[in-house]
């Protein structure tokens, strides 16, 4: 075997490693590429997110201000809405407050009225002694003026329509000088504290 022939044949074997390895390495070479690429990718896409993280303090900024009239005229509103609230609040109060008061009243003034009437039967009867009837009319004064102070006033009955939001009839009289339907006796009198009956009157009434 002459040496050219050795020479070839020791070349041949390099040569196919050599080739084989250039293909390993194209190989190889496009999946390095990608695995480089995606870095570059993520920094790419972080760099075109950032300037739109930047970009929103100014949106903010560019926000137009509340119109100075718009808010003057939203509080004057709410203004006047509190106001109203509190003149109604204000008014209920009040009428409360009266309603408390005439309702402590009238209790008090009917516990004193059958004394009230013993006054008045007291003064009907016949007596003699002129000083003695004369202070009872006095002491019969002073309470009335007391009553009327209070609000309290006499219902008017005799002669009056039958009204039993007011009368309370106890008998029907026939042959009276009143007309018919018409309060003819009062038994009992009744008393009024403003429209409100502390006690109903009563009555006969003419048929």
């Amino acid at each position: 075997m002459s040496r050219d022939s050795i020479r070839t044949e020791g070349v041949q074997p390099m040569k196919k490693e050599q080739d084989l390895t250039e293909e390993t390495t194209a190989g190889q070479e496009p999946e390095e590429a990608a695995k480089a690429a995606e870095p570059e990718a993520a920094q790419e896409a972080e760099s075109a997110s950032q300037p739109e993280q930047a970009e929103q303090p100014e949106i903010k900024q560019t926000r137009t201000e509340p119109d100075p009239a718009e808010q003057l005229a939203a509080g004057k509103d709410k203004y006047l809405r509190l106001y109203a609230e509190y003149d109604n609040y204000r008014k209920r109060t009040a009428k409360e407050k009266t309603e408390t008061y005439s309702h402590a009243t009238a209790a008090a003034v009917e516990t004193l009225l059958p004394a009230l009437d013993s006054f008045s039967l007291a003064l009907e009867a016949t007596c003699t002694d002129e000083a003695y009837k004369t202070g009872m009319e006095k002491i019969y004064t002073q309470l009335n003026e007391a009553l009327k102070k209070l609000g309290v006033r006499e219902m008017e009955a005799l002669g009056t329509p039958f009204d039993p939001n007011f009368h309370h009839a106890i008998k029907q009289a026939a042959d009276t000088e009143y007309e018919e339907g018409m309060v003819c006796q009062v038994f009992q009198k009744g008393y009024l504290i403003g429209d409100r009956v502390i006690r109903h009157a009563m009555v006969a009434v003419a048929q």
